[in-house]
């Protein structure tokens, strides 16, 4: 039975980890790096860069360097934080054939849920080359305050970058499974998550093994 590997899809870096006796590993990319830049550009040539490499000529390619496409995953052309970061990027958003913000680089238009399988592709094939053998299934984090529609292009994503994602949990959830929360009884927890493209905080009720979000917010 092959493993199943946790993604942890960022606004600015994704790491990916498998679980090793009773602990998770993060495993190291190709640069030998833990965590790998959320960025995708598109060379002259057409070649296709994904993480350091994109970001390394990020400076000298702006209008081909998508990044901190989380922040318009599952979100209409007109909602007013893509207003908003229309005028923070230097990449082309546009509005897609269903009325969601997409991208578009060189006449071509993508969708976040596309872009972002790029980068769940890099890590899906991170975890391979640490493992020796082929990843099909996966288990990626969101916020809490992702919406179904935002849960279900990331879940299109990973379809698209090949892997069945058997569930999609809380960032907060799975932060307090990492500090083994659940095994200290019944109780409620604040977590906070300052990221580089959000800070939110949330509070969660945990009994008997089960965590529920009672509350979330934050700067997205």
């Amino acid at each position: 039975m092959s493993k199943v590997i946790g993604i942890d899809l960022g606004t600015t870096n994704s790491c990916v980890a498998i679980m090793e006796g009773k602990g998770a590993k993060v495993i190291e990319n190709s640069e030998g790096a833990r965590t790998t830049p959320s960025m995708v550009a598109f060379a002259d040539s057409g070649e296709r860069l994904v993480g350091q490499a994109a970001k390394r000529q990020a400076v000298t390619n702006p209008a081909h360097t998508l990044f901190a496409i989380k922040r318009l995953i599952g979100r209409r052309y007109d909602d007013p934080m893509v207003e908003k970061d229309k005028g923070l990027v230097p990449y082309k958003i546009v509005p897609g054939d269903n009325g969601d913000a997409w991208v578009e680089i060189d006449g071509k238009k993508m969708s976040p849920s596309q872009v972002s399988a790029f980068i769940l592709t890099k890590m899906k094939e991170t975890a391979e080359a640490y493992l020796g053998e082929k990843v099909s299934q996966a288990v990626i984090t969101v916020p809490a305050y992702f919406n179904d529609s935002q849960r279900q292009a990331t879940k299109d994503a990973g379809k698209i970058a090949g892997l069945e994602v058997l569930r999609i949990i809380n960032e907060p959830t799975a932060a307090a499974l990492a500090y083994g929360m659940e095994k200290k009884g019944s109780g409620v927890i604040v977590v906070y998550d300052l990221g580089g493209g959000t800070f939110d905080v949330s509070v969660l009720e945990i009994g008997d093994g089960v965590f529920e979000v009672k509350s979330t917010n934050g700067d997205t």
